[in-house]
């Protein structure tokens, strides 16, 4: 087998693949030539090639939020390594593990202006869970340490001798930096960086390893659950008349259905669900701002809980954020193994465990339900809201709002639905899914930077179908994801072009100026046609409610190409339709 001649490259390779990292995505380079021969010519590894690292790294997300498992990119020396800090961040707050393997300089080259440079030592260091910066394997005309030049030898036997001890120190250390890191992204779920020099020459290649790196594994078991914590648990929950239950980013399939409905036999218990929780049942309460946004101030005080009991990732919700901020819960639990946030100002419990392991422990020893009349009242509250729902959409004319109504219910049973950012995902929220449909967002950072590339990464590596639902700036900013070779034939996008950022019109502000049209809208007339007849998609559009729905109906038939559909809505309207839905309901 085809190996590279650099020792370092050969216990990258390796120690990643004796950790199971299958899946590789290459920015293509020459300082990682070393890296880029020992992976590509491995039958073990999965390897892609994406030219843009911004794109790179967002598609890696998108196969590594899918399967759970640790995903790596590779990248040059100098700028190309920034570009992957838009997907290191949203890997950092979204918990999933991403691997950087950045080629770098020797040290004797950084800090001298030698070309395509910087400084990669502890580059991420605020968005990381561990930076791991490796040495140059040793050569007799290099320097030995950082400061140090080789010593005066009495010959050359005792010469080779010193070489090999310094040597072997260098590979010790570089196993032990590399276990480290691939470990903690594969126990705590997120980004680790490797940041691996190489000298020149940098494609010679050999057969023969000349490595055997030593395997470290750790075994991580479930942190049990102090018994005085779930003790002091039972009891304020066994008492407490209102409780809420707020999910936000939660895998699917996570949470057993067997825990979810007691919850919902629980009639002091609302379990407010947000689109990207991924949880399901037909008492919870999905399209909080529905709920939320039209109540009184007597009405919030009826609804604050006694005790708030938070898991997932980020809230979408702004609503939800502020009436829980203003009427805080006497207490605030947040179940998660890794970190609880104090979103609302009045976190008392971090429940180090996964949401699974806290209630396997907890439900069955709680007692008995406790007498209210909680969730009656907002379940009346609810339907009323779902009536008022149903008749609004059909007062409305053709909007961003009618739009999602319509292709929400248009899509396929079991297909993985990937959201864009800013509005799009705000607008999915006032919608019943499907739930068979698996919904994912980036919401650690929240950015409309990697929605299209993380979508592409979660068809490669699907047997489901998946649809891409965003907005016209997200698509145009990322519009690079396309510029690769792996986008399956039953992959499509949806965008909703309302020709500028249209969250800016709902947001408080000066509208229909030449200012607000040029620097916060960002007015444009760009279309996705000539993009999509440049990378091999079959483009559709609509730009009314019979020629959406006549393009619909074939949308997501089989064929020999992937597509797009672009649907173009009147923006002087989409803000006013928004804004008096919430009037309307109430």
């Amino acid at each position: 087998m085809i190996n590279p001649k650099i020792p370092l490259a050969q216990t990258v390779i390796e120690l990643c693949k004796a950790k199971g990292v299958k899946h590789i995505v290459i920015s293509p380079g020459s300082r990682n030539a070393p890296l880029t021969i020992g992976f590509t010519h491995d039958s073990f590894f999965k390897c892609y090639s994406i030219v843009d690292e911004r794109c790179a790294a967002f598609f890696a997300l998108g196969i590594a939020q899918q399967i759970q498992e640790s995903t790596a990119v590779v990248c040059t020396s100098g700028s190309a390594l920034l570009n992957y800090y838009p997907a290191v961040a949203e890997a950092f707050y979204s918990d999933i593990p991403l691997i950087v393997l950045s080629a770098d300089r020797p040290k004797h080259l950084v800090g001298i202006r030698d070309g395509q440079t910087i400084n990669q030592k502890n580059v991420f260091e605020n968005h990381i869970l561990y930076s791991a910066n490796l040495k140059l394997d040793l050569k007799e005309e290099k320097q030995v340490s950082e400061n140090e030049e080789l010593p005066i030898f009495k010959n050359l036997e005792d010469k080779f001798e010193r070489l090999l001890g310094l040597q072997k120190d260098i590979q010790t250390y570089n196993e032990e930096e590399i276990n480290t890191a691939i470990n903690l992204t594969r126990i705590k779920k997120g980004p680790v960086h490797i940041n691996v020099p190489f000298d020149e020459p940098l494609y010679e290649m050999v057969d023969a390893l000349s490595v055997s790196p030593k395997v470290v594994d750790v075994k991580v078991k479930p942190e049990e659950i102090e018994d005085y914590v779930l003790k002091s648990c039972i009891e304020g929950w066994n008492v407490a008349s209102k409780k809420m239950i707020l999910v936000g980013v939660n895998t699917p399939n996570a949470i057993k259905q067997k825990w979810l409905n007691e919850f919902a036999e629980d009639e002091s218990v609302i379990v407010l669900t947000e689109t990207t929780s991924n949880l399901h049942h037909p008492d919870f309460f999905p399209s909080i701002d529905k709920l939320i946004a039209p109540l009184t101030e007597d009405e919030k005080q009826q609804l604050q809980p006694d005790i708030l009991m938070t898991f997932g990732g980020l809230i979408v919700s702004k609503k939800i954020k502020q009436f829980l901020r203003k009427y805080q819960p006497k207490h605030h639990w947040h179940i998660d193994s890794k970190m609880a946030n104090d979103t609302f100002f009045c976190l008392d419990n971090h429940i180090k465990n996964t949401p699974s392991e806290f209630f396997e422990a907890f439900l069955p020893r709680v007692t008995h339900y406790v007498k209210s009349t909680y969730k009656q009242t907002w379940t009346a509250v609810k339907q009323h809201r779902t009536k008022r729902h149903k008749a609004y959409m059909e007062t409305i004319p053709f909007s961003d709002f009618k739009v999602f109504n319509t292709v929400l219910k248009s899509i396929p049973e079991t297909y993985i639905l990937q959201s864009g950012n800013s509005s799009t995902i705000r607008y999915m929220q006032l919608f019943k899914i499907n739930k068979t449909i698996d919904v994912f967002c980036n919401r650690g950072t929240s950015g409309i930077d990697g929605s299209t590339s993380t979508a592409i990464g979660c068809a490669v590596v699907n047997d489901k179908p998946t649809v891409l639902i965003t907005g016209d700036l997200s698509f145009f900013y990322d519009s690079n994801a396309l510029w690769n070779n792996y986008i399956p034939k039953n992959f499509r996008i949806i965008i909703v072009n309302n020709k500028g950022g249209g969250i800016f019109r709902i947001l408080p502000g000066h509208k229909n100026t030449d200012n607000f049209d040029a620097y916060f809208e960002t007015n444009h007339d760009l279309t996705a046609e000539h993009l999509c007849k440049m990378y091999g998609f079959k483009y559709e559009l609509a730009k009314d409610e019979k020629t959406l729905k006549l393009a619909l109906k074939s949308f997501y038939s089989e064929d020999n190409q992937p597509k797009l559909l672009e649907i173009f809505t009147p923006k002087r309207i989409n803000d006013e339709v928004l804004l008096n839905y919430f009037d309307f309901v109430k």
